[in-house]
């Protein structure tokens, strides 16, 4: 599946400025991430397990 294809949304945790800003599109194999100030940047895939971890991780700190 090419990035074009992908159904990127941000990040509620993402900065209303336009600064840190994550996208994140979800399929059925994997979660893609991505910086959305340089969107041709290579982007990075996460499985769907690691990301709940990472997900559960992240709200337990916040």
């Amino acid at each position: 599946m090419s990035t074009t294809e992908l159904a990127w949304f941000k990040s509620s945790y993402s900065g209303t400025q336009g600064d840190d800003c994550v996208e994140v599109a979800v399929t059925e194999q994997a979660i893609h991430v991505r910086d959305s100030k340089d969107e041709t940047r290579p982007h990075f895939i996460v499985g769907r397990e690691g990301w709940a971890h990472f997900v559960g991780f992240a709200a337990a700190r916040d």
